[in-house]
């Protein structure tokens, strides 16, 4: 019996390799927790005198046998075929690639260590036969024996943290037992099944030993975060533990929790075949590579598995200016123009944003059409009858204004009636069954044709040398469904090519524009992934125009993003209260701000509380960066009577607290602060123009915080003893 050991100073993974060259994960747990029986992760399994363990790289080739496991992704026969030929450990030990070869196929795992908490993954894989093969599913990271605990069954153990997401509903995370989601094990515990195994009945009946359910969470489409967040969190309740993942890829993705052989395993996955039309033929000697996936496992609960998945998206997003310097933008649209641009109307919005502070000043959409815009944007062109003086001397305007100038785009659309869109071949957009295909008037541009990259770049060259757009609003408000035919070997095939090339766009127009700040947005969060995010510095978190609820989503932001990207709206209404217009401000000082609402019409009283707000901001925001995001009152959900979101800026010594009421008649609430801090002083740092009253209670582990009105907030300031 051989063993690899990989490790950083908080993680250790080893990997067994049997005298048949199988290799399998022989555990997976943080160093603090000792590696003793009945407690690793993905330790064999004696059954029956054979030692039985699943793959370590689940593929499955069209024309494969499968078990009889219905619908899920383990167990695949090619992958039990591969067998361990050697591997390589870097200088640093902070990388591992494990080769493992068949007859037909060579399969790569490459492990990273980004932090000490968490390492990123992908798996390739080689035809090295003489015939074609089709793959139809491939891991990128495969992993049994979750539950980590043969002593307790894994329902009493094991919980999962799952993060729904939704146009205007964003990051909505419930904890759930696996039973709430289908899965249940046949027996109490692993060790009754293991006395099962020696009973002659059951051999005798052929009971089944494992559930046909699976937790199956996917997302189909360009709109990678449609539904969930490509994230989540396995809390172990018996090892005290939390395992956490994230799927970077900016199209379809899976993953699946279920159960075989009295245990769990966990496999994270690309498109596939079943769940989104997604298969490669590979030739001989022709490769492919998964989607990269981070996972990570640390001591403790959900709030250590957030801060951690916090740390490594730092190490991996591009480390630009705009991410220290965090400016305060403003945008016209939400609560505003709401589409609509013209000079005289924009004119007066740009000199108030400029008075109160502004760094960016971006004019949503409608900039490029006379009127109705949807169905023919395309060339990018800006309307002279919005703009008579055009386009660029409101831009020199803003700027005149000590405003950086922005612009709203949808680079991968092209509206059905736009006049390029007649011109272009059918190559040029999503094809499928020899139609293209059109999603609410619009098509999908394929950014693979070099046609589809000479129109994006010369649409960009404009905007940024012509123009002087110094920001650009990237939005994406298309469902492109499992992909594109189009030169594609299958439509999900198609869709994954297509987004693949469009990083790879992106990646030049940041190289050839380095001070360019462009925002990532899919018609405010469908689109936020760590694929879209390592490039981009700043995310569109919602499109929802109702500030109550926009406090439960910008509470809940920093779960899917740094809070240093993650952009909330601040938008008064004219006839709003003073806290209502408080409420708005509190909702984004410990994120990003983009400020809106049509604030030339406030009342000057009012004006100023917003321009307190971003002077706090500004006071504040070097500190972002530098924070870990913490939930005193857990995460939150749509109906709490109290919401709570801070920051910990540990080199700072102090602690940042939003605290929201919502409908309750209960004035004062007490909050025991996180990570087990201690203040010793506390103050209102916002409005502190009208405080609320707040205290230290006992040894200044918790504070009481009183507000009255409903619906009602406040930002708070501890000094950490």
């Amino acid at each position: 019996m051989q063993t690899i050991d990989f490790h950083s100073s908080k993680l250790r993974l080893v990997f067994g390799i049997d005298d048949t060259k199988h290799i399998y994960f022989e555990s997976m747990l943080p160093t603090s927790i000792p590696v003793r029986p009945g407690m690793t992760m993905g330790e064999p399994l004696t059954t029956l005198g054979e030692v039985y363990h699943q793959p370590l790289v689940e593929v499955h080739i069209a024309g494969d046998n499968t078990e009889r496991h219905y619908r899920k992704h383990n167990s695949t026969f090619a992958g039990k075929e591969l067998c361990y030929d050697h591997h390589d450990l870097s200088a640093d030990g902070k990388e591992l690639t494990l080769y493992l070869k068949s007859y037909r196929l060579a399969a790569t795992l490459n492990l990273r260590f980004v932090t000490e908490t968490v390492l990123q993954a992908h798996t390739s894989v080689q035809n090295i036969s003489g015939d074609d093969l089709t793959v139809e599913y491939l891991s990128s990271f495969a992993l049994f024996n979750v539950d980590g605990n043969n002593k307790q069954s894994w329902d009493k153990s094991v919980s999962v943290y799952l993060p729904y997401n939704s146009w205007c509903i964003e990051c909505q995370w419930q904890e759930l037992s696996l039973a709430q989601l289908g899965i249940t094990p046949a027996y109490e515990s692993p060790v009754r099944y293991s006395e099962a195994l020696r009973d002659p009945l059951f051999k005798k009946l052929n009971y089944n030993n494992f559930s046909y359910n699976r937790i199956s969470i996917s997302s189909t489409s360009g709109q990678s975060t449609g539904q969930y967040l490509p994230c989540a969190v396995l809390r172990n309740h018996a090892l005290d533990c939390s395992l956490f993942f994230q799927i970077e890829h900016n199209g379809s993705w899976q993953w699946e929790v279920s159960d075989y052989r009295s245990h769990l395993y966990l496999q994270l996955a690309g498109p596939t075949y079943a769940e989104h039309a997604w298969s490669k033929t590979l030739k001989p000697q022709d490769a492919f590579t998964s989607v990269p996936v981070a996972v990570g496992l640390t001591a403790g609960g959900l709030d250590q598995a957030l801060i951690a998945l916090n740390d490594y998206r730092r190490h991996i997003y591009n480390p630009c200016a705009d991410l220290q310097k965090l400016p305060v933008i403003y945008n016209d649209y939400m609560n505003a123009l709401m589409g609509d641009p013209t000079t005289a109307r924009e004119i007066p919005l740009i000199d108030t944003a400029s008075k109160i502070g502004c760094e960016y000043y971006c004019v949503d959409c409608g900039w490029y059409a006379d009127g109705w815009w949807w169905d023919n944007v395309g060339l990018w062109e800006p309307s002279q009858q919005r703009f008579p003086e055009g386009i660029k001397h409101l831009l020199d305007y803003i700027r005149s204004k000590g405003m950086i100038p922005g612009l709203w785009l949808e680079i991968e659309v092209m509206g059905i009636n736009c006049p390029l869109a007649k011109e272009l071949p059918d190559e040029c957009f999503f094809m499928r069954h020899g139609k293209r295909v059109i999603s609410e008037d619009r098509y999908h541009l394929d950014f693979r044709h070099p046609q589809v990259i000479a129109h994006a770049d010369a649409v960009l060259k404009r905007l940024v040398e012509e123009y002087g757009v110094g920001y650009i609003k990237m939005d994406y408000n298309i469902y492109s469904g499992e992909g594109t035919e189009a030169n594609a070997q299958s439509v999900g095939d198609g869709l994954l090519e297509h987004n693949r090339a469009y990083l790879k766009w992106l990646e030049g127009v940041f190289a050839r524009y380095p001070e360019l700040v462009i925002e990532n947005c899919g018609s405010g969060g469908t689109r936020m992934d760590y694929a879209m995010l390592k490039h981009h510095s700043i995310q569109s978190v919602t499109d929802q125009t109702d500030f109550r609820i926009m406090s439960n989503l910008a509470a809940a932001a920093a779960t899917a993003c740094t809070p240093e990207q993650a952009a909330i709206w601040a938008y008064p209404l004219k006839d709003a209260s003073d806290e209502e217009v408080i409420t708005n401000m509190v909702n984004a000082l410990l994120l990003r701000v983009h400020q809106s609402g049509f604030l030339n019409e406030l009342p000057e009283r009012n004006l100023e509380l917003v321009k307190e707000g971003l002077d706090v901001y500004k006071h504040i925001r070097s500190d972002i960066p530098h924070s870990q995001p913490v939930w005193p009152l857990g995460l939150p959900q749509l109906r709490d009577a109290w919401l709570s979101f801070g920051l910990y800026c540990p080199e700072k010594n102090k602690l940042y607290l939003s605290v929201w009421k919502k409908e309750t008649c209960e004035q004062v609430k007490q909050i025991t602060l996180p990570l087990n801090l201690k203040a010793s002083s506390v103050r209102c740092l916002y409005p502190q123009s009208k405080p609320c009253a707040v205290e230290l209670i006992g040894d200044g582990h918790a504070c009481s915080v009183e507000l009255k009105d409903m619906f009602s907030a406040r930002l708070l300031e501890f000094t950490l003893a």
